[in-house]
């Protein structure tokens, strides 16, 4: 079965501010109480995990989760985007974002 596009994105996501971190998979792994190989398989998105120890790898790597009703994710998705000026920017950004476009 191909995994599912969801858990890659996710992992993705982790993996990326992991690395912004410059912190291994076992220190991740240390600091959400999980193990290294669990973490690896969450990261590449080869495994589901509860959504408590998503949390738990989430604020290990200085994050949150948030759960947004569908019907709103256009809407803060549209407030995310940058604009084509930049006094069109939203009012919040990721710092992983700003870094990437610094």
């Amino acid at each position: 079965m191909a995994p599912d596009p969801f858990l890659k994105d996710l992992g993705m996501h982790f993996r990326k501010a992991r690395m912004a971190a410059g912190l291994s998979q076992e220190q991740i792994a240390l600091r959400a109480n999980i193990s290294r190989p669990r973490y690896r398989d969450i990261e590449t998105g080869a495994a589901a995990a509860r959504a408590t120890t998503l949390v738990n790898i989430a604020r290990a790597l200085g994050m949150e989760i948030m759960l947004i009703p569908q019907a709103m994710v256009p809407a803060i998705q549209s407030m995310l985007q940058p604009g084509a000026d930049d006094d069109d920017r939203p009012a919040f950004t990721s710092d992983v974002e700003e870094e990437e476009g610094a």
